[in-house]
Parts: C-alpha cells; structure tokens; sequence
C-alpha cells in the first residue's frame, strides 16, 4: 500500500475513532488498518494515534495532519471529479436529504426524472423532517424551509414557502371565523410539536406593523400531514407550510383565516450545500432541476 493510501487509512480511523470500524468502512481487516498506521508512524518518525481499549483518538501531531491531510485528500478527489466529468456524462454518488411530504408531493416526479436522465449518478435520497447535518452527515444537497441562519452554508432560493392559517368549514360553521389575531384565543389551534419553539403564532399586518399571539389547542402532533387532516376533519384552526394544503384551498375543502395578516418571518424553499470549492457537474445539474420544478409549484404559478 503507498503513502497516500495509507493516509486515506489513517483518516478513516480518526472519522470512526476505531480501527475496527475504519476496517469495516474501508473493506478491509482490523490488522491490515493497524499495520498500515504502523507503517505510516515509522514513515513520519511520530506518533499520530492515542489507543486505548474502548476507543483511539490523535495526539496533537495526529491533529494537525489529520487536518492538513484530509484537505489534501479532498483536492485531490477533487481534482479526479473534474477530469472524469470532463470526458464523460455527469456520475458518482450524490446524496441529498428532502422534507417528507415536500419531497413526496412536490418533489419526487422531478427526482426520478433527473435520475432518468443521468443513470450515471448514484442519487442517494433521504425524505426527513428532522434538521440534518449537512456537513456531519456527508450530504451534498439539503432542502430547507425557513429564513436561512447558517452563513457557513451555500443555498440557493427554490420557492416561496408561506405558513397559512386555515381551517375546514364545518368547523367555521359552529365556531365561527377569527376576525383578528386576537380573536385566535376563543379557538381550537392544532398545534405542531416538531419544533421547540412556543406554541404561538407571530404576524405582520398590511403596515407591516408586527404581533404574536399565544395559542390553545387540544390537538397535537408532529406531522404537518396529521395536522392537515385534523383540520380537514373541522377539529380546529391550523398553521402549516402552503405545500401542505395547497390542493385543499384550491378545492375550498380549507379556507385561509386572516388574510390581512401574514405570518413572520417569511419561510421560503432553499437548496442547501457544503461550501466545497468544488461543486461537481452532478450537483450543479441537481440544483438546476429543482429550480426549474419549483417554477411548476401550484402556488409559484
């Protein structure tokens, strides 16, 4: 084995913190990973790894070339991906994570149309409404609803994403509609538990003057599609992403509350992605296919 691959050894173990599992990443035995740090330690007249039963970490040498040669590493990989892509058709793996439901009514004809296209790219695609790692869980592109907080990240604008408060109108019948935030005390909110935040909602009005009011509720989940259908039932009034209930306003079965007031901070649709220097072709084309699918979003059109 050469220098560099034993490097490549080396880092493997640091990412799992054992040479067991670096050999299970990598293919190989546990031995053959320790004969090639051994190998690589002699080479560089220093110790790199502190070995204990339970686990192995790097000395302060082991760190400062773990960092060094991990970037060395990814030019190189880099570097690779550039030439292939140069003489072939977009390939290799690409990773990247969805909104559940997002992902699924919105976005899967668009996904298997790109994979149709490019048979060469391994698509990897994970539909989670939990916040993934970008970075920490190895995906190359993350979709993401909200008003974007990570500057570290690169994104690109996908859509409009507004929260609307609607309900069905059976339960509009027997309770009545708000006629004011205010109003929103006297009735049944649906209430989200995927967050950590209140359960509250925060508006603007036409003025743009800003307001929140604490809700009430005797209903709770955390799947904006559970919500959806308690309120499609008339259980109460509900605040959920437009992607939710798009098709439901369009056909009257929810209708929009308080349409003076908008809820704040706007939520829009963002890809999400590393900022390597390098973005790969597959990447690139990846995004574009998602722009050019959110276009045909019943609310962007």
């Amino acid at each position: 084995m050469d220098h560099i691959s034993r490097v490549g050894v080396f880092i493997a173990v640091v990412k799992a913190t054992s040479f067991a599992g670096a050999a299970q990443a990598l293919g190989i035995t546990s031995s053959a990973v320790s004969k090639q740090i051994q190998n690589l330690e002699q080479d560089l007249q220093v110790k790199l790894l502190n070995r204990t039963t339970r686990n192995v970490s790097p000395t302060e040498e082991g760190t400062l070339y773990y960092e060094r040669a991990s970037r060395a590493l990814e030019d190189l990989k880099e570097a690779e991906d550039q030439i292939n892509e140069l003489r072939s058709r977009p390939r290799g793996p690409l990773k990247v994570s969805l909104p559940q439901s997002l992902g699924i009514k919105y976005f899967g004809d668009a996904i298997a149309t790109f994979a149709a296209i490019y048979p060469e790219v391994e698509l990897d695609v994970s539909l989670d409404d939990r916040l993934v790692d970008v970075a920490g869980e190895g995906f190359d592109l993350v979709v993401r609803i909200g008003s974007l907080k990570d500057t570290s990240l690169i994104a690109r604008r996908l859509a409009d994403c507004p929260l609307v408060l609607c309900a069905s109108p059976s339960y509009l019948n027997k309770y009545g509609a708000p006629q004011s935030p205010g109003d929103l005390a006297n009735h049944n909110l649906l209430a989200f538990t995927g967050n950590l935040g209140p359960h509250e909602w925060r508006y603007t009005d036409k003025a743009g003057d800003k307001g929140q009011v604490s809700l009430q509720g005797t209903f709770k989940a955390d799947s904006g599609d559970i919500l959806c259908r308690a309120a499609l039932e008339g259980v109460g009034i509900v605040i959920l992403p437009i992607f939710y209930v798009s098709e439901y306003l369009k056909n009257g079965d929810l209708q929009i509350m308080l349409p003076d007031f908008e809820t704040f901070p706007k939520r829009e649709i963002f890809a999400v992605f590393p900022p390597n220097r390098f973005q790969s072709t597959r990447l690139r084309l990846f995004v574009d296919h998602l722009i050019l699918a959110s276009k045909r979003l019943p609310w962007m059109t």
